[in-house]
């Protein structure tokens, strides 16, 4: 799929990997509406591409719903969404206080996997309406993380909840196969956002040691790159991508 020309929606686009996927596609010729959540710097990201942002809890469910029916009205289409809001908790399994609260463990599962979903399947019925572009009529993008491969000590529900997002790409890319919509997620290592991009350059090092190459942290806009080459690749789909020179997480 070309890019220029295209609808897009970015959720978590005011910052870190969702910031630098909108940046990029925007500069390769696409429309792109700005999903984050109030007081976020959204706007301002928005404004610098020259599109619209959008104030939204993606845990709201209803809400999310509504406000993309209203970004699509307002972009004329959507032919590709791009979403990367989530976070996580340290819990363990099982501790010496007891074992892990289901609300705190719902509210990742929440964050992460249902909210994406919810995006992916109202995506999905927006996508079914475009006119098509070599048999193809959108691209849903979601991020997972390496976590959902060996998750860590503590992250028993993050591990969980992208677990899931990285393996509902072949199904849902099979349920909308026969509408020209590709399904995919990217499975990012440790990159440069939020509070990692705070840690200290010894800290990092040793995050990133387990790495074959390059030992440092990935930057937002290599994220932002493969993006872009889904979008441009049709014979990418059905799958989850690692974003991660070569790591793989040890127990903690």
């Amino acid at each position: 799929m070309e890019i220029n020309g295209k609808k897009v929606v970015v959720i978590g686009g005011a910052s870190g990997m969702g910031r630098a996927s909108a940046e990029l596609l925007a500069e390769r010729g696409a429309q792109v509406a700005i999903f984050d959540r109030e007081g976020s710097d959204g706007k301002q990201v928005a404004e610098g591409i020259g599109g619209a942002f959008y104030p939204v809890d993606v845990t709201d469910f209803k809400g999310t719903e509504e406000t993309l029916q209203t970004a699509v009205d307002k972009l004329g289409g959507l032919h590709v969404t791009v979403t990367t809001a989530g976070g996580g908790i340290a819990k363990r399994t099982l501790t010496k206080s007891g074992p892990h609260d289901l609300e705190s463990f719902q509210s990742v599962i929440d964050l992460n996997l249902i909210a994406t979903f919810n995006i992916s399947r109202l995506a999905a019925a927006h996508m079914a309406k475009n006119e098509p572009e070599d048999d193809e009529r959108g691209v849903i993008i979601n991020t997972a993380s390496i976590a959902a491969f060996e998750g860590q000590i503590g992250q028993v529900a993050y591990t969980a909840a992208k677990a899931a997002i990285a393996g509902m790409c072949l199904t849902m890319a099979r349920d909308l196969g026969s509408m020209g919509i590709r399904v995919l997620a990217i499975a990012p290592s440790l990159f440069l956002t939020g509070l990692t991009s705070m840690v200290p350059d010894e800290m990092a090092n040793q995050l990133v040691k387990d790495a074959a190459f390059p030992k440092r942290m990935g930057r937002p806009i290599e994220y932002a790159k493969l993006v872009a080459a889904i979008v441009e690749n049709p014979m990418l789909n059905g799958q989850c991508l690692r974003l991660d020179a070569g790591q793989r997480f040890a127990p903690k």
